[in-house]
């Protein structure tokens, strides 16, 4: 019989194997075009994968519970999440120009398969090594900014070259330089994406605006980061 600590523990691990079932409820949504519906299940994939890390370790789930690999449930999860569903959306939205929607979601799942698979992903003082193929974050600023075609996929190349550049991205929870400002920035970032997602992905410069400079500011911050 499994004790109340090791069921406890499985039940972290369901918690995280969770954003799995988001991810197809995300995926189902994006299937038939309801892009809003698609966002907000994302988002709340996005929060589960925020809270599932703390709780593991504070209930100490991989000495608990060793058979079960929480990093690997951990990667399977996000690169549904963070690559998967939003490489179909990104395929499907019409953002892209004729003929290069399917070319730009294989890019989007091939890079981003391979930065999974990336022993290096994160540094010592837990920054990210590259663009972190957060590309529900990159879908997201796609949908609300309608960029031309061209430029849309222009964004979408760059950041696959990013991917194995040797720069760095901030992990707004785990750098600890500035944490307090990134943990801050990041919660108002929630609060203007949800508003974006009610006014179905047609915010005004009111919501754009600050996101853009929220964007601008985790990338520099990467570019400017302290050694450890």
């Amino acid at each position: 019989m499994p004790t109340f600590v090791q069921f406890r523990a499985f039940l972290v691990h369901v918690f995280t194997a969770s954003g799995a079932g988001l991810g197809l409820l995300a995926m189902i949504f994006a299937t038939g075009g309801e892009w809003p519906a698609m966002f907000l299940t994302l988002g709340l994939a996005l929060l589960v994968d925020g809270l599932d890390g703390p709780i593991a370790r504070a209930f100490k789930v991989g000495e608990v519970l060793p058979r079960w690999s929480g990093d690997m449930l951990d990667n399977v999860v996000d690169f549904t999440t963070y690559v998967f569903v939003p490489a179909y959306a990104i395929a499907a939205s019409g953002l892209m120009p004729p003929g290069f929607a399917i070319p730009a979601g294989l890019i989007v799942v091939i890079t981003g398969a391979i930065y999974f698979a990336d022993n290096t992903m994160k540094t010592a003082d837990n920054y990210f090594s590259g663009f972190p193929a957060v590309w529900n974050m990159a879908a997201f600023y796609l949908f609300i900014m309608e960029p031309p075609p061209w430029v849309a996929l222009g964004a979408v190349v760059a950041l696959a070259i990013l991917t194995f550049a040797p720069i760095r991205f901030v992990h707004p929870l785990r750098v600890r330089h500035m944490r307090v400002v990134n943990i801050g920035l990041l919660m108002i970032w929630a609060v203007l994406a949800f508003l974006a997602v009610v006014q179905n992905l047609m915010p005004g410069p009111y919501v754009t605006w600050p996101m853009g400079f929220i964007a601008a500011y985790f990338l520099i911050a990467g570019l400017l980061r302290r050694p450890a």
